[in-house]
């Protein structure tokens, strides 16, 4: 018979595999940055018709070259649409679907926190803090939970009232 495995022992492998290179955590979580850029680009399109790349170092609170060096690899990645020099930057229809992945993934975090009854400057604080780092199966599940709790109030105030 095999000795139980402990919590820690869970944590540990847990870990090691989150930071194992070879593995698709350690490169989505190098896309972090990334994902960032492409939700203030689609924000702002959304806010002011368009996106400045000073605008996206205001957002970000980043020097404009640096913006211009991601704005390249972003261009380099076919998900912006963006000249050297130019005055705004534009999604390429692969950026664009992946904005309206990151739209609805920081949705249904943000929905679910505000169903927690946290304050609206911790839900923005928190589900920027963490909705990089889910998997798209668990923010699908949070969704579902979330639909459950608005469709089930008498469930959830017997979960408040605990």
């Amino acid at each position: 018979m095999a000795p139980a495995v402990t919590d820690e022992e869970r944590r540990l492998d847990a870990l090691k595999r989150a930071h194992d290179p070879a593995s698709g955590d350690a490169a989505r979580r190098s896309s972090v940055r990334l994902e960032d850029y492409i939700e203030v680009i689609f924000e702002l399109i959304k806010e002011h018709g368009l996106a400045r790349p000073g605008d996206i170092a205001e957002h970000l609170h980043v020097s404009k070259p640096t913006v211009t060096k991601m704005l390249q690899r972003l261009a380099g990645a076919s998900l912006v649409v963006y000249e050297r020099y130019g005055r705004e930057v534009e999604l390429s229809e692969g950026g664009r679907s992946l904005a309206e992945m990151l739209y609805h993934r920081h949705g249904v975090i943000a929905d679910f926190l505000r169903q927690l009854g946290l304050e609206e400057s911790k839900v923005q604080i928190d589900t920027e803090g963490i909705e990089h780092h889910l998997h798209p199966d668990t923010v699908e599940k949070l969704a579902e939970l979330s639909a459950f709790i608005r469709d089930n109030p008498e469930w959830w105030q017997q979960f408040e009232g605990a």
